[in-house]
């Protein structure tokens, strides 16, 4: 009988102990985790607002690989949710709370087991010169069993160096991204210029064509442009972008180019009296936005020569300029720009 006195004492310390623990513990748990990335803001923004895409960093993921994961609703958005169930990680659902795109995303964490508990994430980016920062922080309120464990061991200490975890393997795949960006930049520019690859649709050009002196091409397009303006609105033809100049040959020997100085219009078979038409068929072109005064565009050409030559590829039309500035509207020759496309097979 005495025995089961003693039994029944040290048993009722025993839950005494629990229930002020229980009570006396930390009611709340905060984490705060940070890291530098070497990845431009919107690279690193890809990672962190997408929940799907959570999975090629999470640390979670990782600890506990028969994770399954199930998703609802805009991937990105508030209000879509992320649940996971495993046998190390538990059970539990994320919720996008709030968003502002490109700077933070804010996600309600409810975990279900191995206990019921309620918190919510933050993920912060702030850029930098070169570079971006990562802060990930977590609060939460703790139920009656997280109180208990958190007297002998805080969140802080379970949490943190998953957070680390996680913020490195951000780091790497951001990181990895950026010199992807970085070598495929790298390999499509030529003399300072980047030469972008696009498709363009089959365009119809209205205007003068003659082969002129080099000397005298400022004068030419000078006097053709207005002129051919003048006609197609005469003509009642829908003109459908910026004045152009389609190059033809450009003669090395005699100095000299064929060119057409006109405009893209929308009727293929415009009849215009003193006009010709020349169309470009739709496909592959190779582009260069020049900014500058018209007399440097050698550069740029150059470049996209170089590009073709990198590349093996051949011209399958005439070089086009397209003078997106009107010069009569910005006296800043820096700001002209000049869209120059080398359509090519």
């Amino acid at each position: 009988m005495r025995a089961l006195k003693t039994l029944m004492v040290i048993l009722g310390v025993v839950v005494a102990l629990v229930l002020v623990l229980g009570i006396l513990g930390p009611g709340r748990s905060h984490v705060v985790r940070e890291t530098v990335i070497a990845a431009p803001g919107p690279m690193v923004w890809d990672h962190l607002r997408s929940l799907k895409k959570h999975n090629g960093w999470s640390p979670f993921l990782a600890m506990d690989p028969d994770m399954k994961v199930a998703y609802e609703g805009t991937d990105g958005a508030v209000g879509s949710k992320s649940s996971w169930e495993g046998g190390k990680s538990g059970k539990g659902e994320q919720v996008i709370a709030a968003v502002d795109s490109g700077k933070r995303i804010d996600v309600d964490l409810h975990f279900m087991k191995p206990f019921e508990a309620q918190a919510t994430a933050s993920l912060v980016m702030q850029p930098m010169a070169d570079s971006t920062r990562v802060t990930w922080t977590y609060d939460g309120k703790n139920g009656f069993i997280s109180r208990i464990i958190a007297v002998f061991k805080n969140m802080d200490s379970m949490l943190g160096p998953v957070f680390d975890d996680g913020l490195a393997r951000l780091k790497q795949v951001a990181e990895a991204d950026a010199m992807a960006q970085k070598e495929a930049l790298a390999a499509r520019t030529f003399r300072g210029y980047t030469v972008e690859t696009e498709e363009r649709p089959a365009t119809t050009y209205c205007g003068k064509r003659q082969k002129v002196g080099w000397d005298k091409l400022g004068a030419f397009f000078g006097a053709a442009f207005p002129a051919t303006a003048e006609a197609l609105g005469k003509a009642g033809v829908a003109v459908t972008g910026a004045p152009s100049a389609l190059i033809f040959e450009w003669d090395t020997i005699a100095k000299a180019a064929d060119v057409l100085a006109g405009l893209p219009v929308a009727d293929t078979t415009a009849k215009v009296a003193g006009l010709v038409l020349a169309q470009v068929p739709a496909g592959k072109v190779l582009a260069v936005a020049y900014h500058g005064a018209y007399e440097g565009t050698g550069k740029a050409h150059a470049a996209l020569e170089d590009m073709m030559k990198a590349h093996g590829l051949a011209l399958r039309a005439a070089e086009i300029e397209e003078y997106v500035t009107d010069p009569t509207q910005e006296p800043d020759t820096a700001k002209w720009l000049t869209n120059i496309y080398y359509p090519v097979r």
